[in-house]
This record gives structure tokens, sequence and C-alpha cells, in this order.
């Protein structure tokens, strides 16, 4: 494999000889940055780094790629926790609808929001669907995301759920980036057990999760905790079937309402717990001394234009807190990170330095990918990013709607 060298660095950004696994509390605004840089990647992984005073030089060039990064920032890349990329065609119908006054909760109730999307999947083939959601891969990847949580939930029954494991696992297959498979059957009830929530749910348990687990499709197990689909005591037995085929778990909870959520994903282990809209002083104490990683999904509570998470609240409080993109059809049609972290400045109160840790080395935790991503660390993959030129790292969110990333390096790699 090709060697990388980057030099001239203007800032190297997020630099540890051994990275935490997560930053929580006042730590979330600690950037170690080299200025001046240099950085060496050897067989994918980043290898060496230090200040260009102290630049060694090139003794071997043999395979060498070298990358002049004058004015330019290198950064760790992004890691999306939440997303739901794998889909079947679009709902700006619906987003005219909330325009025009109807709420997310009015839209579904006449068939529309996750039932659409279910429709529309359920008529669109595998390899129709892989090619659709292959191009939201790699726009999310030119984009500086450099590995993706992916949930199935639109299929709503056992082939189509299947269907859109399979296609995720496609996806992984591509290795273009590290890509983790979460099983979220319990996103709603389809229409065919309207009024027989209890039958979907035995669906689920009796013959969804041991015919993924058979096929090995999943590493999480998700549920939609809320009210008028999946209450805390669903969630709870949804959770607890799934860590015996040994699938972790992760959960939607207070986003539209005060379900319980949190409490549960606490008690259950569950490794983030995503959205938190309606999060309370009482849960940020249960979320203390967990392992449990508050998530929050700026794009949706922007679209839906719901109540914004207490993500700043959190942070004074001495929790870790994430930041991910919830890229799907209904209610976050973007995967754009940099966006994220903007909308994590202006609207949640986030320096600089607190936006960049929630969307790498905190989503890195989320995914168990600590070890591999989220930070410049020796023996952690080459996944980057090398920005244009940018004064400061500041200047990423502060310039909301400039396409600012110049280079995506993935395991040493320049990305094409």
């Amino acid at each position: 494999m090709k060697k990388l060298l980057i030099k001239n660095i203007k800032t190297l950004v997020s630099v540890y000889e051994k990275a935490p696994a997560k930053l929580s509390g006042k730590a979330m605004a600690q950037l170690p940055c080299i200025e001046n840089a240099w950085l060496a990647c050897e067989e994918g992984k980043i290898a060496e780094y230090g200040s260009m005073e102290d630049f060694p030089g090139i003794s071997d060039w043999k395979d060498l790629q070298v990358l002049d990064a004058t004015g330019k920032l290198v950064l760790p890349g992004f890691v999306d926790s939440h997303t739901h990329l794998v889909y079947a065609g679009n709902r700006e119908t619906e987003f005219v609808d909330r325009i025009n006054g109807l709420s997310y909760e009015e839209i579904a109730a006449r068939g529309g929001g996750i039932l659409n999307s279910a429709q529309n999947l359920r008529t669109c083939s595998e390899d129709e669907l892989f090619e659709q959601s292959k191009q939201r891969l790699r726009e999310i990847i030119t984009q500086g995301t450099v590995a993706v949580e992916i949930k199935s939930g639109y299929g709503l029954s056992t082939e189509s759920e299947l269907k859109m494991l399979r296609v995720i696992r496609r996806l992984r297959d591509l290795n273009w980036i590290p890509v983790k498979a979460t099983f979220l059957g319990a996103h709603a009830i389809p229409v065919e057990f309207k009024g027989n929530k209890q039958g979907y749910l035995n669906l689920i348990l009796d013959e969804m999760l041991p015919q993924i687990a058979k096929e090995g499709l999943a590493d999480y197990i998700d549920a939609f905790c809320e009210s008028n689909y999946f209450s805390a005591e669903d969630t709870r037995k949804i959770f607890e079937a799934g860590k015996k085929y040994g699938l972790t778990p992760r959960l939607h909870a207070e986003q539209l309402s005060h379900s319980n959520g949190i409490k549960t994903a606490v008690e259950c282990g569950a490794i983030s717990v995503d959205h938190l809209e309606f999060c309370t002083d009482a849960d940020i104490e249960l979320l203390k001394n967990s392992s449990t990683m508050p998530t929050v999904l700026p794009g949706a509570a922007f679209f839906l234009n719901l109540p914004l998470p207490p993500a700043r609240k959190m942070i004074d409080a001495g929790l870790p807190v994430a930041f991910a993109s919830d890229y799907n059809p209904g209610s976050s049609p973007s995967g754009n990170m940099k966006l994220m972290m903007s909308m994590a400045c202006v609207q949640y109160k986030l320096n600089p330095e607190e936006a960049f840790n929630a969307v790498t080395i905190n989503t890195a935790y989320s995914l168990g990918l600590e070890n591999e991503l989220g930070s410049i660390t020796p023996g952690k993959r080459a996944n980057l990013i090398l920005t244009k030129n940018i004064p400061s790292l500041g200047f990423l969110p502060y310039a909301f709607g400039s396409d600012l990333i110049d280079t995506v390096i993935l395991n040493g790699t320049v990305w094409n």
C-alpha cells in the first residue's frame, strides 16, 4: 500500500498520542492542535506527525504520495452515528404539507411519514434500493463523513426489513468507509397491524430477529420510543430480545413527547440515546454515570421546527454529547455533518471545538469506533479531511453554506 505524507499543514486538528474514548463536560472544549505541521500515513493508518520545524525529511520516496496543505487544515473525518440513509424515493410533498400547517403527527395519521416511506420501499427492488443508497453514501463521503451508521425501519415487514439490512451490508462491502447496521423494525406499526401492536411486536421478536441474527445483518437494535409508537415497556422487551442475539441497543427517545425513553435506554445499557427534544433535568441526572451517549440530531429539530434539545445544559452538567445528521427522507434530508456543526454552534451555543468533538470523537464512541476514528492518533485509520484555504476551525461552522472540503482521504488514499 502506498505511503502518504501531508506537509505544510496550516493546522493539524485533534492531535493525541493516546486519544480519550469520549469527551465530557468542559473537556469537550479541548481540541489539541499543531500549527505548521506534517502528517505521515502508512498501510492506511496514521503513523507519525509533528511540526514542520522538526520535519525529519524524506528518506524513502518509493510508493510515496506527497500532498502540500499550505493554508489548509487537516482534520479527522466526521463520524455520523445516526442515519436512515437507505430509503426509496423522497417525501417533499410532506414538506409542503408542513409549510401549509399540518403537523408531523397529522401527516403520519393519514398514512404519511414512516408509513409512506415503507410503502415506497416495499415496491422498490433490492438492486434499485442499493443504487439509490450508494449515491447517498458517495455524497456524504464527499462532504467529509468517513464512517456511518445506517438503520432499517422503512420495511416494517420481515421481507422488507431484511431487504434494507442486506442493502446496508452491500454498502459496507463496498469497503469505502466503515458502515454499522442497526435493526429498527420497531420504527412504526405497519398498516396491516393497525390496532394490533402486540401482533407486530411478536413478528419482530419471533420472526425478524432470529432471521437477522442468522444472517448476521445487524450490529445494533433500535426502537422509536414515543407516544403512539412504542412504549418504554415495548422498548425494553425489544432490547432484551436483541441483546440475546448480541445486538447492542441504541434508542430514538423524547423527540415528540416525553416517553421515559432516556430512563429505558440507560437501564438497558444502550450505547446511545438520540433526539432528546423533551429531555428533562431528571433525565440529565440519569445519564450521569452511565455509558450511554446522548446524541442530538439538529437537522430533525430544525426541519420539523421542534424544541431544541438541551445540549448546552447537558455539557455544562458534565455529560458527553454527540451530534449526528439523522439523514432521512422525512425529517432530516441532509447528511452534511459540516452543516450539523453549524447548527450546533448557532442554535445550541456550542463553541466550534465542542461542536467538532461532538461529530468526531463522541460519535466514534457511539459506534464502537473510538480506537479507529475520531482523532489524529497513531494507529488509527487515516480517514481524513483536507479543507480548502481557510483561516481557522471556526470558519467551518461560520461559513455554513460553503463547501470548504478540498480533499477526503480514506485509509491513506485520496478519495475520488
